[in-house]
This record gives C-alpha cells, structure tokens and sequence, in this order.
C-alpha cells in the first residue's frame, strides 16, 4: 500500500473489500429480509469456530473504493445494506454511511464492536467474542445482541453481556453451526425458561446461499 492509498483508507474512502452480494439476510433480527452484503477484511478477534477465515488478513484483499460500489447497489431492489467482516469496526466507515445514505440506503452493522464504531447506522447488531471483548461504549449503540453458544457456559457469559445493553436491546442466543446438534435443545430450552431471549439461526445455510 502507498501512501496516497493509506491515506484514502484512513479517511474511509478505501476499504479492503473481501467480497459483495444482494442476498438474504440469515441471522438474527432481520432474518429473511433481502440487503445487499458488503464484507471488510481484517479481523483482529480470530474465533477458532469461524467460517470466513479467509476474511481475517486484510492484506490479501483488494481495496476498493467506496464509490465504487454504488452502481451495484443501484441495481439491488432492496435499498437495505450490510456491512460485516472481518471485523468492519476497525475501519473509519463515516464515509461509507454518509455516501450510501445520501443514495437512500439503509445501514446494518454486524460486529464484535472491538474497536469503536464510526459512521451513523440504522440497526448495530452486536455480536461480542471471548478473545477480544466489545468497547464499553459500544454496548448503548447496540439494537441487537446476538450471542453465539459454543457450550453450555456461554448461556451465562450471553447475561453478563445482556446487562450492559440498553432495555429496547433485542437478544438474540445462536448455537455455533457446527455443534448444532449438541447445543441447539439447549438453546431452546433456555429461551423457554428465559423469554427475553430469542433464538437465532444461519438460515442462510440451510437455504444454501451466501
């Protein structure tokens, strides 16, 4: 990266783009809603369970400017966007928000809110991780918990998270894809037993699509 590029980077005018897509939303709130996917590579909080790997070392994608994705998203029927990673907090995204907004897009963030966020969004869903825990400030911009459960002790690292967000906070408790088996009677279970809670799934894997 030259300087010229670094620069536009830090000013969120580039941003290392892993890949873009019109698809169906497959998790939590917004579940079955059709947006349009932009995914940033970098990643700094590497969950042993996750499946974009390849979208954690932000070198080996190209940077793309952010106006440059707007004729594909023109062409989306769906004016709803979300940005994901990686880990897309590590990036100045004030740009992209005020760019894509004055074209009449909505804007949803899924993040582990590692870093602080940037940019004005319409829905944050804030999905935090053991190995790099969220910013305290991050937890009042949430509208969305979602937890991800990888065994039966994340139920009570799922309140402890629960607590610091605000009360309108939707909660979300989601069994790791690959121990869908083992977990997901568990995760039903405690939804019963603990209704402010609701269960999330990767639709999107069972309907075969990105």
């Amino acid at each position: 990266m030259d300087k010229s590029q670094e620069i536009l980077m830090n000013e969120g005018h580039l941003l290392p783009i892993m890949e873009h897509f019109y698809t169906i939303q497959g998790e939590g709130r917004n579940t079955g809603q059709a947006a349009y996917f932009i995914r940033i590579g970098g990643c700094d909080v590497g969950c042993h369970w996750c499946d974009v790997k390849e979208s954690w070392d932000a070198a080996k994608h190209p940077l793309i400017a952010v106006d440059d994705l707007l004729p594909f998203l023109a062409k989306a029927p769906s004016k709803d966007i979300v940005v994901t990673g990686g880990e897309p907090s590590l990036y100045n995204l004030t740009y992209l928000c005020n760019s894509f907004k004055s074209n009449g897009h909505r804007l949803f963030i899924e993040t582990s809110g590692s870093a602080a966020l940037t940019g004005k969004w319409d829905w944050v869903c804030l999905s935090p991780k053991k190995t790099s825990p969220p910013l305290s400030t991050n937890y009042e911009l949430a509208h969305e918990l979602k937890v991800i459960i990888h065994n039966l002790n994340d139920f009570k690292w799922a309140e402890e998270h629960a607590k610091k967000v605000d009360s309108n906070c939707q909660l979300f408790l989601q069994p790791e894809w690959s121990k869908m088996d083992q977990l997901l009677e568990p995760v039903i279970q405690y939804v019963m037993e603990n209704p402010q809670w609701k269960i999330s799934l990767q639709t999107h894997k069972f309907m075969h699509i990105p």
